[in-house]
């Protein structure tokens, strides 16, 4: 059976666009918990060395944030709003992943209030959790113009 949200171009949730796009698809949305993947690809603006970057690794759990407002909006039939973050705090990281592995980004929201929304959020690789951070996510009145 496939997924539900495979046939959502991602670029439809986001309001980055390339080459700034991290995040390849999202996979799984409630209210709480959301789930994208991205494949590392070693021509990526983040990758040095053959390696996803801490600023790379940030910026895949902010524009998994993103993907998560962008659904919202999506299907409530809304134009994607631009959210920017606040603040990170506990921003923890394992190891950085390599070019090539996929990445299972899961955010859980902690908080939401007015425009502000509070989440955990983890990147794994497999099994191994790769980072770990929460992130403070300001929602502004600002939406994405359509190309």
């Amino acid at each position: 059976m496939a997924n539900e949200f495979e046939s959502i171009d991602i670029l439809e949730l986001l309001p980055q666009r390339p080459p700034f796009v991290m995040v390849d698809r999202l996979v799984s949305y409630d209210p709480v918990l959301t789930k994208t993947v991205f494949v590392v690809r070693p021509d990526n603006i983040f990758c040095d060395n053959g390696r996803l970057s801490a600023a790379g690794l940030c910026e895949n759990i902010a524009q998994t944030c993103a993907a998560r407002l962008g659904y919202i909006n999506y299907t409530s039939g809304q134009p994607v709003r631009i959210g920017y973050i606040g603040s990170v705090n506990n921003f923890e990281i394992f190891r950085t992943p390599l070019a090539g592995e996929t990445l299972e980004t899961t955010i859980q929201v902690m908080q939401e209030v007015f425009n502000i929304t509070l989440v955990h959020a983890r990147v794994m690789s497999g099994q191994e959790i790769l980072a770990e951070s929460d992130l403070k996510i300001a929602l502004a009145d600002e939406t994405v113009k359509k190309e």
